[in-house]
């Protein structure tokens, strides 16, 4: 079967016409297929959505009970049959409940893997590669710039610095899904035994974590009105970055603010948002990653989506792998 009869680019997101489903649509939808619960993958308003349980779980956290008006959880590795067309979901290493979906009729089979990482992080199921015979593959950071560092590194970084500033509060901004909870969980692992105080948008999301079994040790409210300023002293908070801008970052003790994302290795997007110390921890896969990826799956074609699609496009046309980019609206990487 030709591969785009099988799934191909719609308005509403990718759409398999012999199955009758969508992956990842950014419009509501009669049956929506949904790799991770990031709100520009997961969005509320279809009507049968089926997608990992934690997935589930995520989506029915930020968007209420009547996100959908059906559900279904897909394990991990399980086929279903959804009008003739099998698919499975297959972990993707980007946050907590992340897939992979391969979709296969007639002897073809395409992954579309979401977003995804390389890199150990004990906060999800790590990624599996999945022979397919077309691999969709994001590039958030598709350029050969991108070589992103050890995150211990990065984590190293912050504890330098408040071994150096005991006095004033480190403020790391990251996003409320997946990646807080990575940063929490990198500190513990470096030793740091202290309570960590998270922003209220992130407390629904971290309780749920710990549900799951991922250990994120002490975590308290960061209130200011109901505590002492002092006794952020020398503390960690964590919250959104746009929480940052506002006074209510203001009114801790000489705050020191840090941002964690693949994109501090960017100079001037530091700059721009007032990073002091940034942080280079991604959770998607950087350049060698990408490229690595692609050799080890060696599909006999690759679709390229959203990010930097030209360059990763040009690499594997160079490898002698067919590519071309998908040009997917609606999908955003400035939260990584």
């Amino acid at each position: 079967m030709r591969p785009d009869a099988l799934l191909y680019p719609a308005p509403e997101g990718l759409y398999c016409p012999e199955g009758g489903f969508y992956v990842d649509p950014v419009r509501p939808v009669e049956r929506a297929l949904v790799t991770h619960g990031h709100s520009d993958h997961a969005r509320p308003g279809h009507v049968n959505v089926l997608a990992t349980r934690q997935t589930l779980d995520i989506m029915r956290l930020r968007y209420g009970e009547g996100f959908c008006v059906s559900e279904q959880a897909a394990a991990f590795g399980e086929e279903l049959l959804i009008n003739g067309v099998k698919v499975s979901f297959h972990p993707a290493g980007h946050v907590l409940g992340s897939a992979q979906i391969a979709i296969e009729k007639n002897g073809t089979r395409i992954v579309v893997s979401g977003d995804y990482k390389r890199r150990p992080d004990p906060t999800c199921a790590a990624y599996v590669p999945v022979a397919c015979d077309v691999f969709i593959t994001e590039a958030t950071f598709g350029l050969p710039v991108f070589h992103h560092p050890d995150p211990m590194d990065e984590i190293g970084k912050l504890l330098a610095s408040l071994r150096q500033f005991p006095e004033r509060t480190h403020l790391v901004g990251a996003y409320a899904l997946g990646k807080a909870q990575r940063v929490i969980r990198l500190l513990r692992d470096a030793g740091y035994t202290e309570p960590i105080y998270i922003h209220g948008a992130m407390e629904k999301l971290c309780d749920y974590y710990v549900g799951e079994g991922i250990d994120l040790g002490e975590l308290l409210p960061a209130t200011i009105e109901s505590r002492d300023k002092s006794a952020f002293k020398g503390a960690v908070v964590v919250g959104p970055s746009s929480a940052f801008a506002d006074r209510w970052a203001r009114r801790f003790n000489e705050p020191l603010p840090a941002f964690a994302s693949g994109w501090m290795m960017v100079r001037q997007r530091a700059k721009q948002h007032g990073v002091e110390l940034p942080l280079v921890i991604s959770d998607h896969c950087d350049w060698p990653e990408l490229t690595e990826t692609i050799r080890e799956l060696h599909p006999a074609e690759v679709w390229v989506t959203h990010g930097r699609e030209e360059a990763l496009v040009r690499w594997c046309q160079l490898q002698g792998i067919k590519a071309k980019p998908l040009h997917l609206v609606g999908y955003e990487d400035e939260a990584d």
